[in-house]
């Protein structure tokens, strides 16, 4: 039986110094992690934290003080917060640099406004009017900020972008259909995209919030930061004032490969060894080890310093997630650049990498010279024209993605089924041993019919848009977008919540989409929208609640903030939308934009859309890229294929195999940047290789508030620099070009 444990204001402290066995070599396996039992391993009297039940034992406290967490003060900071978070998304969905403001960033700031709070208002007993002082405990003048109200205030301010994918669809539409959706058709479609997936979540949390194995590892970086900030600061005082030298050293740092020494971005040895090399050899190195600039190449040993993308993901997630990753990451560099140089699918023919459309000849595909003036696909326009291509990397980015959707469905099936049975008995019992689960039964639960009450409000919101027609989506094509994304997400909350990350699956809803809708689409980003947001939705509230769980805020409360977040932040989101589209629609529509405003985002989805629409032809039996939907299927045999060699080889299921996991790192970063990946695995393997099993007392006290310090110290550089530096204002002051700061790729590549 697990031994009992009593966990002090040292969270972080472990309490129990028997020795145990020496660190296994690889931890994790592919369970729940529901046996009652003690395989904790200790280093030096220290726990090894392997496990969702080691976390809930040695890493997070269960102390729970009781205190309020609905109150005026969390609201009002939370709406402020869900205020600037929103308008900034949504304004740099309409900026050439994207950026959104992270979740430790936000709980920093609104920590510093609550003690603000706390301390630069007047106490109420300071008063002898009754009606005075009822009035400042109300509004929370001069009372100590808890831990609950930090954590509901920054629940509502990382909430707020819930409906942003609707919004983004409103804005597509008006640009490229010009036409704009009525006043109610506005709220109802937002209301309905904004909180049709919170009925998944809600009614599997038993299976997917309540059980210890259910750690949303990503998160614990934040959990750790609430506790250490409001619980036993006297005995924190220590480690608070490591975390405020690590902000201030990673912002201080960040200034360097962002802005003066952008070399440190992404160095490369063989980039700077042939500086002087032919062209012809510069251009394959370039592809091969460059990756400091956006599409340059694959990154191959090019290492970036620059925190603003490793973040602290890679302190977080467990080593079973990152060992999966780094197989990925073997299998991606050798079809990423032997699909190039063998020239599959005419690659020559178009960049090596980048996500846009082009024609036969490698030259740019105009999306609107296919479209009749109802803006469907014009079958003699596109006889004449042809069918746009994309490049060989942006296709096995869209096959690995379907093959990581397949391999998810079948690999939860196969190894997680009966441990997820016995979760859901375990809870609906009440007898789940997580100890923070237990914490929270003194708590009244959400009862289920407020979930479904809630679905059913935002289904009928959504059949009326769809009946009216605005949308272009038919009733029936709605009801199996909701069906794709309902059957998707239990899947994908799993694997997120036992892995800390999960799967694409965006493309699925818009591969399904051209099947259902051909030829159509806008009904294809209405399609996607409503199928992704009961995913992603699922996800982001089974994540705040499992963060609720560890910090014992009440169920009540965390749904119905979530709610009013989601509302409050679609709202801004939509307002901040139609003044920019209204404004700026000349210069969103230039394919090129300037320094200050781009289109590219809109410019994006609406050619994917487009893509989608041409599905039959694209990735139909007879198209040019039939293998993209065949990876579904392919893709639903490699977890069958997994546990036929366990049941031949049994030693194999020490390995904390996941195939869903490999194949999606295999394609995940077909475009874009990818010289913190190099940096990423020496991270992943300092922290949860070397550092948790060699050190574990300065692991638990340290890893995941130090990780909160970085990433908070270089979000707030980088938010000061896009507003200063780098145009977001108005006018652009690059820092004077040198041999650290090159005009060209950073990384001294060609």
């Amino acid at each position: 039986m697990t031994k009992e444990i009593v966990v002090t204001e040292e969270p972080s402290v472990a309490l129990d110094s028997k020795a145990h066995s020496a660190s296994r070599e690889l931890d994790g396996k592919d369970s729940l992690g529901l046996e009652d039992k003690d395989d904790t391993v200790y280093v030096k009297g220290h726990p090894v934290i392997k496990t969702g039940l080691d976390v809930s034992n040695f890493l997070i406290s269960t102390r729970d003080d009781e205190d309020p967490a609905l109150t005026f003060r969390s609201v009002a900071l939370g709406s402020l917060f869900t205020a600037l978070s929103s308008v900034i998304t949504m304004l740099y969905v309409f900026k050439p640099v994207q950026m959104q403001v992270s979740a430790v960033f936000l709980q920093l700031l609104i920590y510093l406004f609550g003690e603000a709070w706390a301390y630069l208002t007047p106490r109420p007993d300071h008063f002898k009017w009754k009606w005075l002082r009822v009035t400042l405990r109300f509004l929370n003048f001069g009372q100590p900020f808890k831990i609950k109200e930090h954590v509901v205030a920054s629940l509502i301010a990382s909430s707020g972008n819930n409906g942003l994918s609707g919004v983004e669809v409103y804005a597509v539409e008006r640009l490229f259909y010009d036409r704009s959706v009525s006043a109610s058709t506005a709220v109802l479609a937002t209301f309905s995209i904004g909180l049709c997936g919170f009925v998944v979540a809600g009614l599997l949390r038993p299976l997917i919030v309540y059980p210890a194995e259910m750690v949303y590892w990503t998160t614990l970086p934040q959990v750790v930061l609430f506790q250490n900030l409001h619980f036993d600061r006297q005995a924190n005082r220590k480690r608070l004032t490591k975390f405020c030298w690590a902000l201030g050293i990673a912002a201080i740092w960040e200034i360097f490969p962002a802005y003066i020494i952008t070399w440190l971005g992404g160095f490369s040895v063989f980039c700077l060894a042939s500086m002087h090399a032919p062209t012809k050899t510069r251009s394959i190195f370039t592809k091969v080890f460059g990756g400091a600039s956006s599409n340059e190449g694959v990154g191959l040993l090019n290492f970036g310093l620059d925190w603003q993308y490793i973040q602290s993901t890679y302190l977080s997630l467990p080593l079973k997630q990152q060992l999966n990753s780094w197989i990925g990451y073997l299998i991606f560099y050798p079809a990423m650049l032997g699909l190039y140089f063998s020239n599959v699918w005419s690659a020559k023919t178009f960049p090596f990498m980048s996500t846009s459309l082009f024609a036969s000849n490698g030259t740019s595909f105009s999306t609107t010279s296919i479209l009749n003036e109802h803006n469907t696909v014009d079958e003699a326009k596109l006889q004449q024209i042809g069918l746009p291509n994309l490049t060989a990397t942006t296709v096995w980015g869209y096959f690995t993605q379907n093959l990581a959707i397949g391999a998810l469905i079948t690999h939860v099936i196969i190894f997680y089924g009966k441990d997820m049975v016995l979760a859901w008995k375990t809870a609906r019992s009440r007898t789940q041993p997580d100890p923070h689960y237990q914490g929270m039964l003194k708590y009244k639960e959400v009862p289920t019919w407020w979930y479904i009450t809630l679905f059913i409000l935002a289904f009928v919101a959504g059949i009326i848009v769809n009946a009216k027609g605005e949308t272009t989506l038919p009733v029936w094509g709605y009801l199996i977008s909701l069906l794709l994304g309902g059957f998707i997400a239990p899947f994908s909350c799993i694997l997120y919540g036992l892995y800390g990350s999960g799967v694409a699956t965006n493309q699925i809803s818009k591969m399904v989409a051209g099947a259902v809708q051909p030829g159509r689409p806008l009904a294809n980003l209405y399609f996607a929208s409503w199928s992704h947001q009961v995913i992603l939705l699922a996800v982001n509230l089974a994540n705040w609640l499992k963060v609720g769980q560890y910090t014992k805020v009440p169920h009540r409360i965390m749904f119905g903030t979530q709610i009013y977040a989601t509302l409050l932040g679609a709202g801004l989101n939509y307002a901040v939308m139609t003044t920019i589209v209204s404004s700026k629609r000349e210069i969103l529509l230039n394919p090129e934009g300037n320094n200050i405003w781009s289109g590219s985002t809109l410019q994006s989805m609406n050619s994917q859309a487009i893509t989608w629409a041409l599905a039959k032809d694209m990735y139909g039996s007879k198209g040019r890229y039939l293998l993209v939907p065949l990876g579904i299927f392919i893709g639903l045999a490699l977890p069958v294929i997994h546990w036929g060699l366990i049941r031949l080889f049994p030693r194999l299921k020490k390995w904390p195999i996941n195939t869903a996991l490999i194949v999606s790192y295999a394609g995940q970063y077909y475009y874009g940047n990818t010289s913190w990946i190099w940096s990423s695995i020496a991270v992943g393997l300092f922290s949860q290789f070397w550092l948790r099993r060699r050190m574990p007392s300065i692991y638990n006290k340290y890893n995941y508030l130090i990780g909160a310090a970085l990433d908070g110290g270089s979000q707030i550089v980088i938010f000061i620099l896009s507003f200063a530096v780098y145009g977001a204002s108005g006018t652009a002051h690059p820092f004077p070009t040198w041999w650290g700061n090159p005009s060209g790729n950073p990384d001294h590549c060609m």
